[in-house]
């Protein structure tokens, strides 16, 4: 049993690390399509800001998910909270 919960926590570990390390690389690429816009200003053409837009949703979506996904995972345990 004891090796069960171990093996458990570990699973939970690679699983939170993985989430965290994909929501950071997500949220950085939401990052950099914002900071581009910023630079390019009104010389970027209409549609490739819009693009743009798109993309980052797109990025800060996924990075939300990998994030809720961490957090379920942490409410199905039994000594959640503490």
């Amino acid at each position: 049993m004891s090796n069960d919960t171990n093996d458990n926590k570990i699973d939970t570990l690679k699983a939170d690390v993985k989430d965290g390390l994909d929501e950071a690389k997500h949220r950085a690429q939401a990052a950099g399509e914002r900071a581009s816009r910023g630079v390019q200003g009104d010389n970027q053409p209409l549609g490739d800001r819009i693009v743009s837009n798109v993309k980052e949703a797109g990025h800060t979506f996924v990075a939300d998910v990998d994030k809720a996904k961490r957090e379920a995972r942490h409410d199905d345990t039994p000594d959640a909270g503490n």
